[in-house]
């Protein structure tokens, strides 16, 4: 679905129909620590970018609302997960490293990607 910063995020829902004034961010609900969500967080939200960077069907995001220093302002942080291996995911725009090691074909692509590299 289209969220109010225009971008598409399977997360985010709204309803509208018939007087209904619905709009949530499910993968903020599912994390309790997390302050309160509200339309203008999808603006600074960097999901949308992941999921359209890695489809892997074992990356599990995590979303929490922190106030940032002083409580002035709010900021949104990502965490990311490999179901499979289990293991803290650096960079979710890349996804997990084991995953990406047992797929034979990207190697090229890392090696085109990293320049002081002699082979």
């Amino acid at each position: 679905m289209r969220t109010p910063a225009g971008k598409e995020c399977r997360h985010y829902y709204e309803d509208f129909h018939r007087g209904r004034n619905i709009q949530e961010c499910r993968l903020v609900q599912e994390n309790p620590q997390s302050l309160p969500w509200r339309p203008q967080y999808c603006a600074l939200c960097p999901v949308p970018d992941i999921l359209n960077a890695n489809a892997s069907a074992d990356l599990h995001l995590k979303l929490a609302i922190k106030p940032r220093l002083l409580g002035l302002g709010r900021q949104v942080e990502v965490t990311a997960t490999c179901l499979r291996h289990r293991i803290l995911i650096e960079d979710p725009y890349v996804g997990c490293p084991q995953c990406n090691a047992e797929r034979p074909g990207l190697d090229i692509f890392y090696k085109a990607l990293d320049p002081d590299d002699p082979d």
